[in-house]
Order: C-alpha cells, then sequence, then structure tokens
C-alpha cells in the first residue's frame, strides 16, 4: 500500500499508435474533435484541453518501438506521473526482474508482460478551467436565470484522455504486474478483468484489460471524457452525421457509471466518448461479478434520425 501512494501515477498522458492508413487515422482524429498539433503526411499528435494526446505515425516509422506479435497498432501506452520521485520508484521496482530504459528526456520506457510498451514520464497534463455540465432540478438549479443548455453551434472538444482498454492472455498475471506500479482494481468482471486506477487519481478507472486468447493481444479501446452527457450525445451524433459508424450506446454504464458511446475506427480498436466517471478513495469497496448485458450498463440507446410528431411542427 505504501508503494502504491509514493507512485504518484497520474494517468494516461499519451497512446502512440502506428497505422496502416495515416490519412484516415489522422482525418478521423479531427473529425473526433482533437486539436491537431504538427499534422502531416507522416502522421501527427491530436491532443484533449488539458494536453493528452493520440500520436499518429505509420506502421514502418522507425521511431516506434517494436510492434506486438498480433495486427494491434498500439505501440506505446504513456502514463503521467506527478513527481521525479514516482519516476524513481518505477525504475527501483520494475528494474527488479526487466530491462527499464532511460530516454533522452528523462522519461523510462519499458515492457509489460504481455508485450505492451509502457512510458512514464512527468505529466503533461495541463488544467481545464473550463465549467462541467450543468443541470436545473427541482431542489437543485445549477444555470443561471436565462442561461440555455440546449445549443447547436458550440464547439465540442474532447478535455482529457481518460482510459484505455487491453486484451490480455492472462488476467491475474496482467493484475498483479500494474499492482507492483501502484496501480488498484476498483471493481472487477470476475470472467474478464479489473478495472485499475493508479495512485495519482480518484478516477474509477485508468486501465481495464480484458482476458482473450493470445491472437487477440492489442487495444480493445481507448476514450477521452467530455463536459457531460450532453457533449457526450451532441459530439457522437456529429461523428455519425460525418460519416462514422457507431458501435456501442450511447448509453450509460454501471462500474464507473460513466456514458459511453463507442465507434469502429481505422485503428483497429475502438473510440469511445465518455463522462461523468464515479471517483473513489481507499475506503472503497471493489465489487466483482460476471460480465453480461445487464451488468455492463443501465441504459443502452439506438441513435435514429430526427423526429417529430405528424411529420411536421405542432
Amino acid at each position: 500500500m505504501n508503494m502504491r501512494l509514493k507512485m504518484k501515477i497520474v494517468g494516461l498522458d499519451s497512446l502512440v499508435f502506428g497505422v496502416d492508413d495515416v490519412a484516415s487515422c489522422c482525418q478521423y482524429l479531427s473529425d473526433y474533435g482533437l486539436i491537431e498539433h504538427k499534422v502531416s503526411e507522416a502522421g501527427g499528435e491530436f491532443k484533449g484541453l488539458d494536453g493528452t494526446s493520440i500520436v499518429v505515425k505509420a506502421r514502418n516509422d522507425h521511431s516506434l518501438p517494436a510492434p506486438l506479435p498480433t495486427n494491434s497498432m498500439i505501440r506505446k501506452t504513456v502514463y503521467g506521473v506527478a513527481d521525479s520521485v514516482t519516476l524513481e520508484q518505477i525504475k527501483s521496482e520494475m528494474a527488479k526482474d526487466r530491462e527499464v530504459t532511460v530516454l533522452a528526456d528523462g522519461s523510462l520506457e519499458l515492457v509489460d508482460p504481455n508485450g505492451f510498451v509502457l512510458g512514464f514520464q512527468l505529466t503533461i497534463r495541463q488544467p481545464v478551467a473550463l465549467p462541467a455540465e450543468k443541470v436545473n432540478a427541482p431542489g437543485d438549479c445549477q444555470r443561471p436565470v436565462n442561461s440555455i443548455a440546449a445549443l447547436n453551434d458550440i464547439k465540442i472538444i474532447p478535455r482529457s484522455l481518460s482510459h484505455v482498454v487491453y486484451f490480455v492472455p492472462d488476467q491475474a498475471e496482467t493484475e498483479a504486474f500494474y499492482q507492483r506500479l501502484g496501480f488498484v482494481t476498483v471493481d472487477r468482471f470476475s470472467n474478464l478483468g479489473p478495472f485499475m486506477r493508479p495512485a495519482g487519481t480518484l478516477e474509477h478507472h485508468t486501465l481495464f484489460f480484458i482476458e482473450t486468447p493470445p491472437s487477440m493481444l492489442g487495444v480493445e479501446h481507448f476514450t477521452f471524457h467530455m463536459a457531460g452527457p450532453t457533449e457526450v450525445l451532441q459530439a457522437g451524433r456529429r461523428f455519425v452525421e460525418k460519416g462514422y459508424e457507431s458501435f456501442w450506446g450511447p448509453g450509460r454504464h454501471i462500474f464507473g457509471s460513466n456514458w459511453f458511446w463507442y465507434f469502429n475506427s481505422p485503428f483497429g480498436a475502438h473510440v469511445e466518448y465518455d463522462a461523468d466517471m464515479d471517483l473513489h478513495d481507499d475506503s472503497w469497496q471493489p465489487r466483482a461479478c460476471d460480465a453480461s448485458a445487464d451488468a455492463s450498463q443501465i441504459f443502452n440507446f439506438t441513435l435514429v434520425d430526427k423526429w417529430m410528431p405528424g411529420g411536421g411542427p405542432h
């Protein structure tokens, strides 16, 4: 427990992909709403409002770490840490049984038991000084008088890289490894794997993994936090209107309570919008159950075209 408290990993700073179609992946992330940074035919970086990002490069880019032995396009998962003490803690613990490389920028690089390349660096996350979505309800009216909530023309930018989900062949081995990095299990699908958060955040999960055959090793999905459920729905609707295919949602999960909407992508993984995730401290008692439709979501909707009763204004 003390080690977990010292290792102040605050969450994901970046996910790095080596992709088959650079142009399509870059267009996808731009349409998803991320901020373009140094984008060219060779790839680029796509940022949320706090600076967390997705990095896109060609699959054969020599600057990338070695690929997984499957078709997965993920090449590196980069975590941000709160201080240099945490970097030293990680280096000391991980060097007990694996190579830890100190890169030129002072960050660490190592490989987890599944072959995922991990990076650890002083976090690049910046505070987001913007209000969350507010609601008016009897007993708690949060929006000022004459403040309109339903606006068609607002600019929506994802706020922060939320979590990543891995396919792994051995959930117990993977869980034990991340516990050494100070991650704690918050909840668990007993037949799939645990939801885990590192010591530097209270968010329900930064990492979740699903036990699968080794041939499926890779990323199932990643997601960015939005301001609230309205942004999830509005951004998702715009994404569909741009021609992208909805995979699951919109809806709301049970473990984590986060609103969700997943889409197919050219990354060989799903990409999600999410909002309003639970926060937990060390007093939380993890829940456990087998994964099922009833255990995964309290509701799930299907998008339909805009509609008006009677086919016209009333």
